[in-house]
């Protein structure tokens, strides 16, 4: 890179910026937001543009039908990373730590060359893929707890950066009037939380509370989402709870946050989601107060939220229970809340910092 070039950096992803959600590729595309002074190349969905498609960069189109990171898009992937890594200045992956991770971070000097790479580990699905991989380059965890996990399996050089959240897309909000209404959203994972959400949901209801809980659940290929949301519905009513609503993909995330008192978010473990999930910073930067599961990964919000012990439905529901009860204490961590994401998690410090690694790695 020539003195006064603006630098390029490739975005790699396990699958197009502009399909699919998920935690890497929102994390990218907000690095692509956040940097007007960085030449980005990211790979995009084809053939055709997506109207959502960002506007900023040099798209690189790889076939998908519906954005999915499946085998196909993380074939292709790969190989477009292969190919466009010789072309830039800096290579940043956002890449979860999975099942495929140790041997693509074996082949990183083939795949990847001599370039300088920033690799931002969104999670781990299983702690057991750590041991056998090895670091891409500078390594960037999402939460401190996350970090100490990477540095304990020799990952080198590991440095934190929260994800960030639109404190205007996110705009704080006063407490709904009316029935309240409480909030799970996950996916349909083994100990996600949505079973334990239903369990504090019928302990609260035996301590008195009442509301209306709402299970948002997104799938993953391959899972028959009918079936799973039924199974849902049907352990409620088990569990002797009759207002309650389970929906698939919610496209209006304002909305519904707009319309419920408290989030719940109690999964056991978070196998490859995010460290900090953006769906706690929404809730956070809306005003709604959080219970969350008593994860080391969720020590970076400190007292702008409560805690149970992972799988504790009786405990979770307490909580719940004196939550609702207690309006003052509503507004206390309501505003808490908004004050974390206002500090640690704006835009501003988002950028700062990865504006700095970027000039450290390219110096």
């Amino acid at each position: 890179m020539r003195r006064g070039e603006r630098p390029r950096v490739l975005l790699l992803t396990s699958g197009p910026l502009d399909g699919a959600e998920g935690g890497a590729l929102r994390l990218a595309a907000d690095v692509l937001g956040s940097l007007p002074d960085v030449d980005f190349v990211w790979l995009a969905q084809g053939p055709k543009e997506r109207q959502a498609a960002p506007d900023r960069g040099r798209p690189v189109r790889i076939l998908s039908r519906d954005g999915g990171p499946r085998t196909p898009e993380r074939v292709q992937s790969a190989l477009a990373g292969t190919l466009f890594a010789r072309r830039v200045d800096l290579v940043h992956a956002f890449l979860t730590i999975g099942r495929t991770f140790p041997a693509f971070s074996r082949l990183r000097p083939l795949l990847l060359g001599g370039r300088p790479v920033l690799h931002t580990v969104p999670g781990v699905t299983d702690n057991r893929f750590l041991g056998r991989s090895r670091p891409l380059g500078t390594t960037i965890a999402l939460s401190e707890s996350m970090a100490r996990r990477l540095r304990a399996a020799d990952f080198g050089d590991v440095r934190v950066v929260p994800p960030m959240i639109g404190l205007d897309e996110w705009p704080y909000l006063p407490r709904p009037e009316g029935f309240p209404a409480v909030l799970f959203t996950g996916h349909h994972d083994p100990h996600g939380g949505a079973e334990t959400a239903i369990e504090a949901a019928a302990e609260a209801h035996r301590e008195g509370a009442r509301f209306r809980l709402v299970l948002a659940m997104r799938g993953r290929p391959g899972q028959d989402t009918a079936a799973l949301e039924e199974a849902l519905r049907e352990r409620a009513g088990a569990a002797g709870l009759s207002d309650v609503e389970v929906r698939g993909y919610v496209d209006d995330m304002h909305a519904l946050l707009a319309s419920v008192q408290v989030l719940l978010y109690p999964p056991v473990v978070l196998g490859g989601s995010p460290d900090i999930p953006f769906t706690v910073l929404q809730a956070l930067a809306t005003g709604r107060p959080s219970i969350l599961s008593d994860l080391p990964q969720f020590a970076d919000f400190g007292h702008a939220v409560l805690r149970a012990p992972a799988g504790d439905g009786r405990r979770t529901g307490q909580q719940l229970a004196w939550l609702l009860d207690q309006p003052r204490s509503w507004d206390m961590l309501a505003e808490r809340g908004r004050a974390l994401v206002e500090d640690h998690f704006g835009p501003a410090r988002f950028a700062s910092r990865y504006g700095s690694l970027y000039r450290e790695l390219l110096s």
